[in-house]
């Protein structure tokens, strides 16, 4: 899971955020997803990373080369062929907005995200 958050003024509790969403979530799955032995004696789902990282966007072109990583993963992971096509992303929402083209990422961004051209 890969998001942006604007948090309230004064609050950066990131940690009981990704907490909350990741117990609600696994608890609408059933357990049956493999577990390593330390998995299992810790209770952990295998669903999950253990960790997360957090970084705090410093001015916008951080935001937008988070923006660019968040929008393109999909694509480089190999579960859709275009950017616009994984139903899950708040691309669409960023093209009404002119933030980028509706055909962005079909080259020539592969190079920024750091894809092979």
């Amino acid at each position: 899971m890969h998001c942006i958050w604007t948090l309230p003024a004064g609050d950066s509790d990131y940690s009981t955020r990704i907490r909350l969403i990741k117990t609600l979530f696994s608890k609408s799955l059933p357990k049956n997803e493999y577990r390593s032995d330390v998995r299992r004696q810790n209770r952990e789902r295998g669903i999950w990373q253990r960790r997360f990282w957090e970084h705090t966007i410093s001015d916008e072109r951080d935001y937008a080369t988070h923006m660019d990583y968040l929008h393109y993963n999909p694509v480089k992971h190999g579960y859709v062929s275009a950017v616009a096509d994984w139903p899950y992303s708040t691309f669409e929402k960023r093209v009404q907005e002119n933030f980028y083209p509706r055909d962005w990422g079909e080259c020539s961004i592969n190079m920024a995200v750091g894809e092979p051209g």
